[in-house]
């Protein structure tokens, strides 16, 4: 038994998808037999081809605009780079600190930074290597944190500043471990955000 089949499909504009638009139908007629589609009395021409096309606007952050992004902060400003950034665990022993350096390995232990070793930024020498630490600590763990034991996971580049805000996670690991030095089952979570420049 032959049955038809009518779709009126909205098209898609060629700037963005068919909610940006006023939808332009489409009319397929597709013909059913024996549950087979009879793709013939398709008529391909007038099917639209779409480049899914968005623009994006490049911007640059200047010294003064990442100086206001920092939201009060009394960071120095630096000729800004590029941003590592990385997320750090205690699971056992209740140590912010520790998750804290994690967060900073992770940050910068996948990176390797030639351009201040072999002089490629004209007139800038690897001893004038800059470095901005933001950490993401939760609140009530802040005044617990060494930040000197932090600092000694970068091991070259000057030091402008650390700054902790609020931030991170504490949870539960789901086990409660006395002999790796648990005093309950919380994990501590700490993200960590480095700004390289010079």
């Amino acid at each position: 038994m032959n049955r038809c089949l009518d779709l009126n499909l909205p098209s898609l504009s060629s700037t963005g998808f068919g909610s940006l638009n006023r939808p332009r139908p489409i009319n397929i007629r597709s013909q059913y037999s024996s549950n087979r589609i009879d793709v013939s009395l398709i008529n391909r021409s007038s099917l639209p081809h779409h480049r899914f096309y968005h623009p994006v606007k490049a911007t640059t952050t200047t010294t003064s605009t990442m100086a206001a992004e920092q939201s009060g902060s009394t960071i120095p400003s630096l000729k800004l780079l590029f941003v590592e950034m990385g997320v750090g665990y205690d699971q056992h022993g209740q140590d912010v600190t520790a998750a804290a350096m994690r967060a900073c390995r992770d940050a910068i232990s996948s990176n390797s930074i030639p351009a201040f070793r072999r002089g490629s930024i004209p007139g800038v020498t690897f001893e004038q290597m800059k470095l901005l630490i933001k950490l993401g600590v939760p609140h009530s763990l802040q005044q617990s944190l060494d930040i000197e034991r932090v600092k000694s996971v970068f091991p070259y580049g000057k030091i402008l500043n650390v700054e902790v805000v609020d931030g991170g996670l504490i949870c539960s690991s789901g086990v409660y471990v006395e002999e790796m030095g648990d005093k309950n089952d919380d994990c501590y979570i700490v993200n960590a955000a480095v700004y390289v420049g010079y």
